[in-house]
């Protein structure tokens, strides 16, 4: 997916899959529910419900298209907000 990624967002999923957030012992994760929103054509910002065992846990992204018409991931959380960064200034 990394391909697919620009900007801010390739870090903050480079920085994810770094931490695994989405790792089990034991049960595999399952995607619970998915939906999306539309903030204006070319662009949608998506949210999967993902559940392990017990847990639950949410991932946020936002796809833009672009004018090759490829699309592409420009944000992407895990969980909550963000950690901040020291260029986040």
């Amino acid at each position: 997916m990394l391909r697919h990624t620009v900007g801010r967002a390739y870090d903050d999923l480079a920085d994810l899959a770094e931490r695994g957030p989405l790792r089990t012992r034991g049960t595999s994760p399952v995607v619970r529910d998915i939906g999306y929103f539309e903030p204006r054509p070319g662009a949608l910002e998506v949210f999967a419900r993902i559940g392990a065992g017990d847990r639950l846990r949410a991932m946020a992204f936002r796809l833009e298209q672009g004018r090759d018409l490829r699309w592409r991931c420009t944000a992407v959380e895990v969980g909550g907000p963000r950690r901040t960064r020291p260029d986040d200034d």
